[in-house]
C-alpha cells in the first residue's frame, strides 16, 4: 500500500465510518441472535416434535450465513461509499453523485442489508423446512421479522451518526429536499417494522394454529407469542425514539436558534444535516437570517446616508416625492480656509482633517438631536424639527451651535464658521422617481448659510438670526447677545444679528457694530 492510501485510510480512520460500520455489523448481529433465540426457543413446536436448530444440526448453517452477509455487506458497503471516501479525502465541495452517495449511506445500507437477510433467511428457512415443513409460514415470518428489525435498525442508526458527513455534504452542495425520506415516509417505516411486521407473524401463528392439520402445544405457542409481544414493545420503543429524535432534534435546534435571535444575536445559522422536508426548514431559517442581515445592513448604510430618523420614517410611512411646510431651525457650518488649507496640505492630512471635523459635526449634532442632512464639500447642514415634529427646535440648534463652537476649538488646525436660521420650510423627499433624497428647502437655510459666512470674520464664529434666538426658551436665550440689523446678500429684508455671550478669549463679548462691505 502506498502513501496516498495509507494517508487516506488513516484520514478515513479519524471520520465518523468506522462507527458507522461498527453500528451496521452490530444491528446485523443483534437481528442473527434474534433469530437463533426465537428459533431455538421460541418457534412452536407440533406436538411429539423436537424444537428448534436440534432439528438441523444446530449452529453450522447460521454462523455460515451470517458470516457470507457480513462479507458480502462490507464489500458492497466498500464499493458504495468510494465516491464519499473520496470527496472527503479530496477534500472542498462535493460533486451530485458524491453529495447523493453521503446523503443515501443509510437508505442504500439499509436496502442493502434487507436483501441479504431475505436470501441468507431464505436459504435458513430452506434447511428448517425440509426437516419440519409444518413450520414453514412460522419461519418464513420469523426471517421477515428480523430481516425489517435489521433494516429499521440499520437506517435510523446509521442516518443518526452520519449526520456531520450529510451537514458538510449539504452546506457545501446545492439543496435538494427529496435527498432523503421525508417525516411521513418515516414514520410509516416505523409503524411498518416497528408494530406492522410483528403484529403480523403473531397473526399468522394463530392463523396456522386455528386453519391446518398442524396443531402446536399449548406451552410453546404462548411462549412464541409472549415473545412476539416482547419483541413488538422493544423493536416499537427503540425505533420510535429514533424517529422521534430525527424529528425532535432539528426542531429543538431551530427552537434554540430562534430563542437566541429574540435575545438579540444576528450571526445565527442552524447545521443543516436532514435532506428531507425538515432540512428545507433548517435552510429556510439560514436564509431568513442571511436575508435579515443583509436588510439590516442596508437599513445601518442607509441611516448613516440620510440619517437615522429619515430611515425609521422610510421605513415605517414608506417614500414618496413631495414635502410639507414644516416650522425648523437650521445650523449651518463650514471650515474657514479650506480651499488653502488643501492646496498647502497632502490629501491625506486634509481627508484627516476633513474626517474629524464631520466626526465631531456629528456626534454634537446627534447629541441635541438633530439630523445632518447632507455634507457639501467642506461644510455641513443641520435641521432641527424634521422629520420628526419639535416645538424646541430653535433652542436645540442654538444650543448645538453652541457645543459645536467649543468642541471644534479642540481640533488643531481647523477654524470654521456656524449659522443658525429658523423659519417655515419645505421638508420632504426631493428628486425623480428612482433617485431622491430627504432635504429642507426655504428661506431659513439661505439665511443660515449667508450668516456662517458672516461668521467666520468675526471672533465669536457663531451667528444667529434674531427669529431663531425669539423662538428660543429663555434659558437659551441668557447665553446670547443680540446685535445690529444687516443686509444680508440675497435677502430683502434685514436679519438683526445675535452670538454667544463668551467669546474666543472667555470674556464678554460687548455689542459693537459690524458694517458689510
Amino acid at each position: 500500500m502506498d502513501s496516498t492510501h495509507l494517508e487516506a485510510v488513516k484520514q478515513t480512520m479519524r471520520t465518523r465510518w468506522p462507527l458507522y460500520l461498527a453500528s451496521m455489523l452490530a444491528a446485523n448481529a443483534f437481528g442473527a441472535i434474534l433469530v437463533y433465540a426465537f428459533i431455538q426457543y421460541g418457534l412452536p413446536a407440533p406436538e411429539g416434535s423436537p424444537t428448534g436448530l436440534r432439528r438441523t444440526g444446530g449452529l453450522l448453517i447460521p454462523i455460515l450465513v451470517f458470516t457470507v452477509g457480513g462479507v458480502l455487506s462490507l464489500t458492497a458497503s466498500a464499493l458504495m461509499l468510494r465516491p464519499v471516501m473520496r470527496w472527503q479525502v479530496r477534500g472542498g465541495p462535493p460533486s451530485r453523485q458524491e453529495q447523493m452517495a453521503a446523503l443515501h449511506a443509510p437508505l442504500r445500507q439499509s436496502i442493502l442489508h434487507l436483501v441479504l437477510w431475505v436470501v441468507g433467511g431464505a436459504v435458513l428457512a430452506a434447511t428448517i423446512i425440509v426437516d419440519t415443513p409444518q413450520l414453514a409460514g412460522a419461519i418464513i415470518v420469523t426471517e421477515c421479522m428480523a430481516a425489517t428489525i435489521v433494516f429499521g435498525f440499520t437506517y435510523m442508526l446509521g442516518e443518526r451518526i452520519l449526520r456531520p458527513v450529510a451537514a458538510h455534504a449539504l452546506s457545501m452542495g446545492t439543496f435538494d429536499h427529496t435527498l432523503t425520506p421525508g417525516v411521513g415516509t418515516r414514520m410509516a417505516m416505523t409503524w411498518g417494522m416497528g408494530t406492522f411486521a410483528p403484529v403480523i407473524a403473531i397473526v399468522l401463528l394463530c392463523t396456522t394454529q386455528i386453519t391446518s392439520q398442524v396443531h402446536f402445544s399449548s406451552q410453546s405457542l404462548a411462549v412464541s407469542i409472549l415473545l412476539l409481544c416482547g419483541v413488538v414493545i422493544m423493536q416499537a420503543l427503540a425505533l420510535s425514539m429514533l424517529t422521534g429524535a430525527s424529528i425532535s432534534d432539528p426542531v429543538r435546534q431551530l427552537s434554540q436558534a430562534i430563542d437566541r435571535v429574540q435575545g438579540g444575536a444576528h450571526d445565527v445559522q442552524v447545521e443543516v444535516f436532514d435532506g428531507s422536508e425538515i432540512g428545507l426548514l433548517q435552510v429556510g431559517f439560514n436564509r431568513m437570517m442571511e436575508e435579515a442581515a443583509q436588510r439590516r445592513e442596508l437599513q445601518e448604510l442607509f441611516g448613516q446616508h440620510v440619517g437615522e430618523e429619515v430611515a425609521r420614517r422610510a421605513l415605517e410611512y414608506g417614500t414618496e416625492l413631495g414635502g410639507e411646510t414644516r416650522f425648523v431651525a437650521v445650523l449651518f457650518v463650514d471650515m474657514v480656509g479650506s480651499t488653502a488649507t488643501a492646496a498647502e496640505r497632502p490629501p491625506t492630512e486634509v481627508v484627516s482633517l476633513l474626517n474629524e471635523f464631520f466626526r465631531v459635526v456629528v456626534d454634537v449634532i446627534d447629541r441635541h438631536n438633530g439630523l445632518i442632512n447632507k455634507f457639501v464639500g467642506d461644510a455641513a447642514l443641520a435641521i432641527f424639527g424634521a422629520p420628526l415634529d419639535r416645538p424646541d427646535a430653535p433652542t436645540a440648534a442654538l444650543a448645538a451651535a453652541r457645543d459645536l463652537r467649543e468642541a471644534l476649538r479642540e481640533v488643531p488646525g481647523l477654524d470654521i464658521g456656524i449659522g443658525v436660521s429658523a423659519g417655515l420650510a419645505v421638508a420632504g423627499n426631493i428628486g425623480a422617481a428612482n433617485r431622491f433624497e430627504y432635504t429642507v428647502i426655504g428661506d431659513p437655510v439661505n439665511e443660515a448659510s449667508r450668516l456662517t459666512e458672516l461668521a467666520k470674520d468675526r471672533p465669536e464664529r457663531v451667528l444667529t438670526s434674531g427669529s431663531a434666538l425669539y423662538f428660543a426658551d429663555a434659558e437659551e436665550q441668557a447665553h446670547w447677545v443680540s446685535g445690529e440689523e444687516v443686509q444680508l446678500r440675497g435677502r430683502r429684508r434685514k436679519t438683526r444679528l445675535a452670538w454667544p455671550t463668551s467669546g474666543t478669549d472667555g470674556d464678554t463679548i460687548a455689542e459693537r457694530p459690524h458694517s458689510l462691505g
